[in-house]
């Protein structure tokens, strides 16, 4: 029998890794951690709400000697109240730390810390100011969404940039009503908005816009757009088709298998034996013009004698195949 090892499926690339990370997101959240690198901003970087670690493990990939990764999800501990529970058993029923860890640990040497506990307690875990990205990804439900809004903006430095999941979505308006009621009432200056995320900052947005409007006005695979809507500018951002390639990544530990091993007793470079063919029980031929006049006369009858008619001939069919079958 097989162990449990043993049946684990560990993915080869991100790609394999579920979740609801598309391409352009991981572009964009390549683009503001380099550009933090570039400029030499220091911070540790926090993540809530994990699923199965499709954005933590590119998360991963920026971290610098001395910086922290900070995950924070429930993962199968039983949410605190019945609205929680609701959404979990609905949208997270296959998600566990045990997936989390070893999908995390396919691309990296070490897990990030863990803080497995709803997503309020997390200004108790991660210091005030000590981080320069944000992911809030924990709930849909506006009350919580809410309290990790106001919990990014305490954690972050003060050009930090936090990004808010699904604030668009049709099945998701909690989030929208936090998104929005964070811009236009508790500070929130939006950098830009993909077709899932808002990226935004507490700090000033220009300076890093026009630097992310030069980068992506040099892509062909990326639409841009700006609008003004109550006095802040909205830079649009949207996938051209299926042109966009995502930022190149380093690989899994665990690479898709090469071509299968011949089997044994195979000998390579020569083609195996045809397998003989199994007789099949002679049909004789029937031209296709009766098959058409039998059609059309079925047609043409009433639909209960039509019915009659196709039970009595698949009958005879099954009839005839398992006789076919019993034979030497």
């Amino acid at each position: 029998m097989a162990t449990a090892q043993e049946t684990h499926t560990y993915p080869g690339d991100l790609n394999d890794v579920p979740g609801w990370f598309w391409p352009l997101d991981q572009v964009l959240f390549s683009w503001f951690l380099e550009r933090q690198e570039r400029r030499g901003t220091r911070g540790d970087l926090l993540e809530l709400g994990a699923y199965l670690g499709k954005s933590a493990i590119l998360l991963g990939h920026h971290l610098r000697a001395g910086e922290s990764l900070t995950v924070c999800d429930l993962f199968e501990t039983e949410p605190p109240d019945a609205a929680n529970r609701a959404e979990a058993a609905k949208s997270y029923s296959t998600l566990t730390r045990q997936a989390f860890e070893r999908n995390y640990l396919s691309f990296h040497d070490t897990l990030p810390r863990i803080v497995q506990d709803v997503s309020s307690t997390i200004t108790d875990e991660v210091g005030p100011g000590s981080c320069r990205f944000a992911h809030i990804d924990a709930s849909h439900l506006y009350e919580h969404v809410r309290g990790d809004i106001g919990a990014a903006r305490e954690l972050l430095l003060p050009d930090g940039i936090v990004v808010l999941d699904d604030f668009r979505s049709e099945h998701t308006p909690g989030v929208a009503v936090a998104a929005w009621e964070a811009v236009l009432n508790r500070g929130l200056r939006p950098v830009c908005l993909s077709s899932q995320k808002l990226y935004g900052t507490w700090g000033d947005p220009e300076p890093v816009q026009e630097e992310l409007l030069a980068a992506l006005r040099g892509r062909d695979d990326v639409a841009v757009t700006v609008e003004q809507a109550a006095g802040h500018r909205l830079v649009r951002t949207r996938a051209q088709g299926k042109r966009l390639q995502p930022p190149s990544l380093p690989p899994s530990r665990h690479p898709a298998p090469a071509a299968a091993h011949p089997k044994a007793g195979s000998v390579p470079g020569r083609p195996r034996p045809a397998r003989p063919a199994v007789r099949a029980q002679q049909v004789p031929h029937r031209p296709a013009s009766r098959d058409r006049a039998r059609r059309l006369a079925l047609d043409l009858l009433p639909p209960a004698v039509t019915r009659a008619v196709r039970r009595y001939r698949a009958a005879q069919r099954a009839k005839a195949g398992g006789a076919a079958q019993s034979r030497p």
